[in-house]
């Protein structure tokens, strides 16, 4: 169970990285911009990422080993 909230957290960090890059350049990449509910709203939505990306790996640390 900790491995699996350490690879979910890993891959919201890199999404809502991945968000926040595309949203302050030309880039187009990530699944924030193809999320039509977060039309014009593609920083709140990876900013939120972010947060449960730090979140998961907090819940993974406070897993004991096993």
């Amino acid at each position: 169970m900790k491995q699996l909230l350490e690879v979910l957290g890993f891959l919201a960090l890199v999404q809502g990285v991945a968000g926040l890059v595309s949203a302050f350049s030309d880039a187009d990449w990530g699944l924030v911009r193809r999320v039509g509910l977060l039309d014009g709203r593609e920083v709140h939505g990876s900013v939120a990422l972010l947060v449960l990306g730090v979140a998961l790996f907090a819940a993974a640390e406070s897993r004991r080993p096993g």
